[in-house]
């Protein structure tokens, strides 16, 4: 047998033992009262899901990425690799990154697990071509593991980056917004009227946000629970300056002290938190610039003021 034929079956053993593994947990995490109770759990819950389609779903069905991403669904429902306290982390992520459907934990779980297995088979495919991880199966087997696990890390950490970023975003409009949460209280309007209000001001400003503030304005408007919809804005967003602000609006409405003295206090704080933040980095921009300024620019003023001299100097030196 050629060596070419033999690395062909030692890729196919291995992804052969990849696929019997996780066969294996996924017979162990069904065995027993506890598998089959979790698996009826997801059973009811994809029916669910399924009867409470509404007619522009069902209508909308048709088009591909539609039935991709009900697969996707249905393949995160169905994988037993994750416990319910690791999707409720998930659902969390998902919420404070902007994704709010009722699939969106199950389809991030179906692609973290398709990107582990193709990073698995890509490691093994082309692990043979590499001196080093191609002469040694056993050590191309503990890299197809350990690929296999950092591709199904690496969709949660953009989910995690794109979550940072949306915070960082809201966290830089946020005083605007308790301005004009003032301006509208002010005015005396009601506490759900003038979230929309702002909501709508802020469209165009900063979406993330005037998206939050929307869904906000309809949960006050449709389950009358003050205090449920602005925690429920709270864990969305996690932010401080947030948590500051629903505890503000929730003793205020408790005690019926004026909401509109302690949101003008809280965003005359949030003002001043945003310039000190501003100074700061303007403090540390010039501490930045040296390394840059050593590397790029001192090089080329150097060169411009000693280079006449340098060129005079080697004409002299060829002429003697």
């Amino acid at each position: 047998m050629s060596p070419a034929n033999v690395q062909t079956l030692i890729n196919l053993l291995m992804l052969l033992a990849l696929f019997a593994a996780l066969a294996i947990w996924w017979a162990t995490k069904h065995g027993g009262i506890r598998g089959r109770i979790g698996e009826r759990a997801r059973q009811a819950a994809q029916t669910q899901r399924t009867n409470g389609m509404t007619v522009e779903e069902v209508e909308e069905g048709n088009g591909l990425r539609v039935r991709v991403v009900r697969r996707l669904a249905t393949i995160g429902d169905r994988l037993p690799l994750f416990d319910a306290k690791y999707r409720l982390k998930l659902q969390k992520e998902m919420l404070q990154s902007g994704y709010r459907g009722r699939n969106a934990v199950s389809i991030l779980l179906a692609i973290k697990f398709a990107v582990g297995l193709v990073c698995a088979a890509l490691t093994v495919m082309l692990g043979s071509h590499i001196p080093v991880i191609g002469a040694y199966p056993a050590f191309r087997g503990l890299m197809m593991v350990f690929v296999f696990i950092v591709g199904m890390i690496v969709p949660e950490t953009l989910i995690s980056l794109r979550a940072s970023r949306r915070r960082k975003a809201m966290a830089a409009c946020l005083p605007d917004a308790l301005d004009l949460l003032v301006i509208c209280t002010n005015a005396g309007n009601s506490l759900g009227v003038s979230i929309r209000r702002v909501a709508d001001e802020l469209a165009a400003i900063c979406p993330p946000l005037a998206s939050e503030f929307a869904l906000t304005a309809d949960e006050l408007k449709l389950s009358g629970d003050s205090s449920r919809a602005l925690y429920g804005l709270a864990e969305r967003i996690n932010l401080p300056s947030i948590s500051a602000l629903i505890a503000t609006l929730t003793q205020s409405m408790r005690y019926g002290t004026p909401i509109t003295q302690a949101l003008r206090t809280l965003s005359r704080t949030e003002r001043l938190a945003h310039i000190v933040s501003l100074e700061e980095k303007a403090a540390k921009l010039a501490p930045k610039m040296v390394v840059p300024m050593m590397l790029f620019i001192l090089p080329a003023v150097v060169a411009i003021a000693a280079g006449p001299a340098v060129i005079q100097l080697m004409d002299a030196i060829s002429k003697q």
